[in-house]
């Protein structure tokens, strides 16, 4: 079984261009305990919406868990872990954050609930609606 999920990350520090570059890569950095605790939920062939949080707020693409998780190398403490990730493909229209907010059958979602978390869980009707929106 698929699961769904979103990764943020600031375009600044690493974007959708970065990520379709780089190929399969570490989503390194997470130093939040749930959303480490969401990237140890993840399995090979989960898919991931890329969200390019700070000033753009969208969707941008989606990426597939390609290795589950391991110690992230850039962490000292040896609390926090890493998944690999591969770009699958850029959304036909990105999907914002108010279009997101502005559906009522989007209101339960972790994106607008728990704003600040960068790694969470999407519920496959959300996904579906998302997808929906991306190709409008």
């Amino acid at each position: 079984m698929i699961n769904y999920w979103l990764l943020k990350s600031e375009p600044n520090t690493w974007s959708w261009e970065d990520q379709v570059k780089e190929g399969p890569s570490m989503w390194d950095g997470v130093r939040n305990y749930q959303a480490r605790n969401n990237l140890k939920k993840m399995k090979k062939g989960d898919l991931c919406f890329f969200y390019h949080s700070v000033n753009e707020k969208n969707i941008i693409g989606i990426v597939k868990v390609v290795k589950e998780f391991y110690p992230d190398p850039t962490d000292k403490t040896g609390r926090f872990v890493v998944v690999d990730v591969k770009a699958i493909k850029k959304l036909k229209k990105v999907v914002t954050l108010q279009e997101i907010k502005e559906n009522n059958k989007l209101t339960q979602i972790a994106l607008v609930k728990q704003s600040r978390l960068s790694v969470m869980p999407v519920k496959k009707i959300e996904w579906d609606i998302i997808i929906k929106l991306s190709n409008k």
